[in-house]
């Protein structure tokens, strides 16, 4: 059938390697083997090393600096400080621009840069960096978001005050509502800080260029928002900045914001030669942005059915001393901080704030994990006073196509979420672990199917079943007015007698499969089998962030259009040599590397027609309009596209000693239409992952503004032995506005995940569990997180 102009497809398998296939990945045999080239492994001859000294305090003044000795030092080619910085000596994504390039009288935050090397060695670098002198004046760091909320100028971190971005939403009479509701149940909760943890540290490589410019190859996001960044701060114009994306071990977020760019650019321009720079695993945690930790307070109101009449909530967000995303992670949390339920009456104030905690910007899921741990566990408590089940009390508040979120927006594509949840209902439980074996292990049980596993603090006794739900929903794209675009540039030509397809972006492949969804749709709608991605840098237009989502709904839309342009230019090709017009040339099409027509079957070959010729188009792609939230009612269009994804976990609890063994997580999730089934498993499987880690493992420990455990040997993140096996129901319900059809897949499942495992062990044990990530004194002792039993916090009226 012919489902597109000159597109032909037939009905069953998809196009062998397009869309709707798996497709081996390019990269993943090199990736597996330890071949793949990161942006660590860079090298280029003559090359110096660059290191960046830090400040060890989160607030203090720079009384005296002396680099002397630092440049005194054999091997030593450069020392810098902010009076060298070339141009502007700030930054900032999203035009924020407050960050300093390195440190002018004060540092707001602990591992704020101060100073570069750049030497013959690393080890050279490292120890003219212990050789630069700082008279230090200590000062007292702003640590709690709260006292800002209640004084922000009192509480001044930076020039632009305490409080990044308050959000407010209003929908109803909230106060009338209370006193018309049966049950109203309340609860405070709060999220520490999560790291993205990705595998591959911050580094990169500047090379200056013969014209003055310079040649960047880093592991980022987003390339043109870095030059849009770094250029105005080397004073240079962005044309002559060369920019191309290196081996990017991991993201989440965790590069949005620049890192070693600037810095790596200053010591190259200064001594004339190429110059690496490579953070450890100490250094990367203080060298980008985290998760946002959250102190959220939650009432809800309810007729005795559990049908919700209000909600009036309170989320503080801590972005640390600079901007970063927090503005749009606030707009986020506030749009989305109560779920994907209906409510009449709603009262929400979103903050967020700045402190001398560490920076905090943007990770998967971006605003709307916090809620959803604090929404989710409310409607536990609410299922709960109201004598109902946790699954039940969510199909009753539902939300469906046609509702309204809380700022007004009409869900205006399918919400399936009663079927996703009768889904996951329908999906069988694990087995009942078998406790029948005695204390000194017999009966075959496996240590590591265990809570503590093989360190053997368990053989059964103690250990207690417990099952629990989870629902998030995640905008897909940027939002709040923001024109997103992505460009790609496709030309189709002939390469050693095969018709090859070469496409361009400046999308950045972070390890989410894009260049094989890209390769995939190059097929689908040019017929070819053999496509080239090309690497991504600058010389093409601009492909947004990897983040929100968003690249197979924008760089996908961008290499579809650009296809189909290339398709059509072809197929005029062809009509022309063919001698056809009017209907005869209409009725062509292309399919399996030939030109075809319903009428005459194969007419000719793709290289018949085109010979020694090419044809190339490029073609930019943007998502519908969306609006700003209303400042004081925070009503608005706001979001691109929304997605579901709803988590059933099991897990077994040793609620003597509070360890947890996650045994079993389902998920049911809505994403319009599979591209690509493995790679899409694969998100689910990640973003279930880390949801995860959040709930039960992972946190950056801060006590006075400090960082108590910057390494993976006391940052805990899952291994295999942590993550459990998983049951997947993937549900297509098309959106009719998104390329495909589909919707974007990698986040929901990091928001469902956590409420869904707290939910779990909040069932074995009893404890009401306000805090994530839970700790083993939540469950044993009731400690900060654990707040008694769960029994206590649901109260009927």
């Amino acid at each position: 059938m012919q489902d597109a102009p000159g597109r032909v497809t037939a009905s069953g398998p998809p196009v062998a390697g397009g869309v709707g296939d798996s497709p081996r990945r390019p990269d993943g045999t090199l990736k597996v083997t330890g071949e793949f080239a990161y942006s660590s492994d860079l090298w280029m001859d003559g090359m110096l090393w660059g290191a960046t000294l830090r400040s060890p305090h989160p607030r203090a003044r720079i009384l005296s600096l002396d680099i002397g000795p630092a440049l005194a030092t054999p091997g030593v080619h450069a020392v810098l400080t902010h009076e060298d910085v070339p141009g502007r000596k700030t930054y900032g994504i999203d035009h924020t621009e407050d960050q300093p390039v390195l440190a002018v009288g004060e540092v707001r935050h602990q591992g704020e840069p101060v100073a570069l090397v750049a030497a013959d060695h690393p080890e050279i670098a490292r120890r003219a960096l212990e050789r630069i002198a700082i008279d230090w004046e200590v000062l007292e760091p702003v640590t709690d978001p709260r006292a800002v909320i209640a004084d922000p100028e009192r509480h001044r971190v930076q020039e632009r005050g305490g409080i990044t971005r308050h959000q407010p939403i209003r929908v109803g009479d909230v106060d009338a509502a209370r006193g018309a509701a049966a049950v109203v149940v309340s609860g405070e909760y709060e999220v520490g800080i999560q790291d993205q943890a990705f595998l591959g540290p911050e580094s990169g490589l500047a090379v200056p260029a013969e014209d003055g410019g310079l040649e960047l190859y880093v592991s980022t996001q987003w390339l043109h928002n870095d030059i849009r960044q770094i250029a105005p701060c080397l004073g240079l114009p962005e044309d002559r900045i060369r920019m191309t994306l290196a081996g990017v071990g991991g993201a989440f977020g965790g590069r949005e914001d620049l890192s070693m760019q600037i810095h790596a650019g200053m010591l190259a321009l200064r001594t004339g030669r190429p110059v690496k720079m490579s953070y450890n695993r100490y250094e990367s945690f203080f060298g980008h942005v985290h998760r946002h930790p959250a102190w959220m307070r939650y009432e809800y109101g309810a007729g005795e059915d559990g049908r919700l009449l209000y909600a009036d909530v309170e989320i503080i967000l801590d972005g640390g001393a600079y901007t970063s995303s927090t503005e749009n992670v606030v707009g986020n949390a506030a749009s989305l901080g109560v779920g994907p339920y209906e409510i009449p009456n709603i009262r929400i104030d979103a903050y967020g704030v700045y402190t001398n905690n560490p920076p905090c910007g943007a990770m998967r899921g971006f605003g709307a994990v916090q809620a959803c741990f604090a929404y989710e566990s409310m409607m536990d408590r609410l299922a709960a006073a109201c004598g109902i089940g946790p699954l039940e009390v969510r199909r009753r508040n539902a939300v469906r196509q046609g509702s309204r979120l809380a700022t007004g927006q009409v869900i205006d594509s399918p919400a399936p979420m009663v079927e996703m949840l009768d889904r996951l209902e329908g999906m069988p439980l694990p087995p009942a672990p078998d406790r029948s074996h005695g204390p000194d292990g017999a009966g075959g049980v496996d240590l590591r199917d265990l809570p503590g596993g093989v360190s053997q603090t368990t053989h059964g006794e103690g250990v207690v079943r417990g099952v629990g739900y989870g629902i998030g929903i995640k905008n897909i794209c940027f939002s709040e007015g923001f024109d997103d675009l992505s460009t790609a540039r496709v030309r189709l030509e002939v390469i050693g007698g095969e018709p090859t397809a070469l496409v361009h972006t400046a999308a950045a492949e972070v390890g989410q499969g894009l260049v094989t969804v890209q390769a995939q749709i190059a097929r689908t709608e040019l017929g070819v089998q053999r496509v080239t991605v090309l690497p991504a840098d600058n010389r093409v237009g601009d492909a947004g962030s990897s983040s929100a989502s968003r690249q197979s709904y924008m760089t996908g839309g961008a290499v579809k259009a650009a296809c189909e342009a290339v398709r059509a230019r072809l197929l005029e090709l062809a009509a022309r040599r063919l001698g056809l017009d009017g209907a005869g040339a209409a009725d062509l099409a292309v399919l399996g590397g030939k030109i075809v027509s319903r009428s005459g079957g194969v007419l000719a070959s793709i290289e018949e027609v085109l010979g020694t010729g090419a044809v190339e188009e490029t073609r930019e792609y943007h998502h519908r309009p969306t609006t700003t939230l209303d400042p004081v009612t925070g009503q608005g269009d706001s979001h691109t596209q929304l997605a579901l994804c709803v988590h059933r976990a099991v897990v077994d609890v040793d609620v003597e000693l509070g360890l947890v063994k996650v045994v079993e997580m389902a998920a049911v999730q809505d994403v319009g239409r599979i591209l690509n089934r493995q790679a899409l498993e694969g998100q689910i499987h990640g973003g279930s992952a880390q949801g995860l880690g959040l709930a039960v493992m992972e946190e950056i420990v801060v006590a006075g503004g400090e960082v108590r455990n910057p390494s993976f040997t006391d940052y805990l993140i899952p291994t295999i032995l942590d993550m459990p096996p998983m049951r997947l129901d993937i549900l297509e319900y098309p959106d009719p506005n998104a390329p495909y059809g589909l919707r974007g897949a990698g986040e929901p499942p990091t928001l469902s995940s956590t409420p869904a495992i707290v939910a779990a062990v909040r069932d074995a044990t009893g404890k009401a569990l306000t805090r994530v990530p839970v700790r083993p004194e939540h469950i044993a002792f009731g400690g900060a997180g654990g707040h008694g039993a769960l029994a206590e916090e649901g109260r009927g009226t």
